[in-house]
């Protein structure tokens, strides 16, 4: 079974309907005991990083969410999804993410050239020494576009744990793997063929 986390944040239904076109066994749930017999696990999320943390306090999920990466089975985080996997972030600096990722979240600094939200396509330069990479982004191709919305990024992130890199204002973390733990800054759900590709491949990650 695949659960994506329902915690009232993230684009829960285009998600699971895109995990449907390879996979049969999808649930959108925010049961403890369902987090934790997953075979794999989804956290979406769009919005504050702050209002994420304290819905998941409320629903009690925080514990099974570490237990179930504890395990060893597949993660995957989306957007504010892949955030809440680091210590904290300027958005909300006095709560506490998940922590299971060394690193902070800054805002973007926004110019007059660019505007924040980082909002549309934009390429994902792939870390090619890190053999992670080689298992979510088998069958896409350096510098494919993929589909931003976000404010904030990962900041101060091992480099043994970067996936790809895009540059918008800053040259910002795009995609991370700590072993069974992934994370992508982007919508593979609205990114058409390349997402799918993605999600596809993390279907099939053992």
């Amino acid at each position: 079974m695949i659960v994506v986390v329902d915690y009232a944040s993230g684009n829960l239904n285009s998600v699971s309907k895109a995990l449907k076109r390879f996979a049969d066994n999808v649930k959108i749930s925010s049961c403890a005991t369902d987090i934790l017999q997953a075979e794999k696990l989804i956290l979406p999320g769009v919005g504050a990083f702050g209002d994420a943390v304290n819905k998941l306090r409320k629903l009690g999920l925080i514990k099974p969410i570490k237990k179930f990466i504890q395990s060893g089975k597949p993660y995957l985080g989306i957007c504010l999804g892949m955030q809440l996997l680091f210590e904290k972030s300027e958005e909300s600096n006095s709560l506490k993410g998940l922590a299971l990722l060394k690193g902070k979240v800054s805002r973007f600094k926004a110019n007059k050239d660019l505007k924040v939200p980082h909002m549309g396509w934009n390429e994902i330069v792939l870390n090619k020494k890190n053999r992670n990479a080689a298992k979510l982004f088998s069958n896409v191709k350096n510098k494919s576009f993929v589909y931003f919305c976000h404010s904030y990024c990962v900041a101060d992130v091992e480099k043994k744990y970067i996936l790809s890199n895009t540059i918008y204002a800053d040259n910002f973390v795009s995609a991370v793997c700590a072993g069974n733990i992934y994370g992508v800054q982007f919508h593979p759900e609205k990114s058409q063929k390349i997402g799918l590709r993605i999600i596809k491949n993390f279907i099939e990650l053992c």
